[in-house]
């Protein structure tokens, strides 16, 4: 069973326990709609789920009816009370722990595949899943719940409007898509903005060999001028040899760039005599 919004309304009075805002917690309500969310992370028997900001565990509870292993994490003190009470018999493992600074190689001891399920704020959703994707390659899956901007800067293909630094660093590590909308009428409170389930999956192998960190340097420069051509915002480390080498036309704006292409100029670059 999950918990229904009656449910996790009473939960809340009775401990006097209200949602933070500090933390950007928004709880979700409605069981229809988890279910929804541990099918679309499509975790069963022998998978091992981490979930960050469980909450109250309405979702560790349709993760754990799964068959998973989960392991919930939640930074809020106030809430691990209430959360131990409600997912731990149903053989959920808590941890208390702010998901920004835990040891994720100690977390995740028990197997070497993990999937995240996590309901993001806005304020961390973005540096947190490319943060795990950069440092912690245990976890080959995701499925987030964020802000719709966020999401769709995860997931943005190229020539997409929200394409851009988040989704050419997503692009290198993952294959990633939003599966589903969120309304916000499932929530408690309820949200000012929209919410998309993100799925990210890790590649075997980055997406190109180049140097990642001529990689991003290029990116970076080129993306916080977008509005350039890339011969003007690379100027100072890319020359007219090299765009040809790479194969790109200078007068290409960077959300016109897949991440092959990105590759293709750091090798250029990196090559030069």
């Amino acid at each position: 069973m999950t918990l229904t919004r009656r449910q996790l309304l009473q939960l809340l009075d009775e401990h006097d326990v209200r949602p933070s805002r500090a933390l950007g917690q928004n709880f979700v309500t409605d069981p229809n709609t988890v279910r929804r969310i541990a099918r679309l992370a499509g975790v069963g028997p022998g998978d091992h789920v981490v979930e960050i900001g469980a909450g109250l565990g309405s979702l560790t509870l349709a993760l754990a009816e799964t068959g998973a292993a989960v392991t919930a994490v939640e930074t809020d003190r106030h809430l691990v009370p209430l959360l131990r009470e409600v997912v731990e018999p149903v053989g959920a493992r808590v941890v208390e722990g702010d998901a920004t600074q835990v040891d994720w190689s100690g977390l995740l001891v028990d197997a070497p595949a993990w999937t995240l399920v996590a309901n993001l704020p806005y304020n961390v959703a973005t540096p947190l899943v490319l943060d795990l994707l950069d440092h912690v390659p245990m976890i080959q899956r995701m499925l987030v719940m964020v802000q719709r901007e966020a999401g769709e800067r995860l997931a943005a293909p190229v020539g997409h409007r929200a394409y851009g630094i988040p989704s050419v660093k997503v692009a290198y590590w993952a294959r990633a898509e939003v599966v589903g909308r969120v309304p916000a009428a499932v929530f408690v409170p309820r949200p000012r903005v929209e919410s998309v389930l993100v799925r990210i999956t890790r590649r075997d192998e980055p997406a190109v060999r180049a140097d990642p960190d001529l990689v991003f340097r290029l990116v970076r420069a080129a993306f916080g001028q977008r509005r350039k051509m890339v011969r003007r915002s690379l100027v100072s480390v890319v020359s007219a040899e090299q765009f040809e080498r790479a194969g790109i036309a200078p007068e290409s704006r960077p959300e016109q760039l897949d991440i092959e292409a990105w590759g293709r100029l750091a090798d250029a670059v990196s090559a030069r005599s």
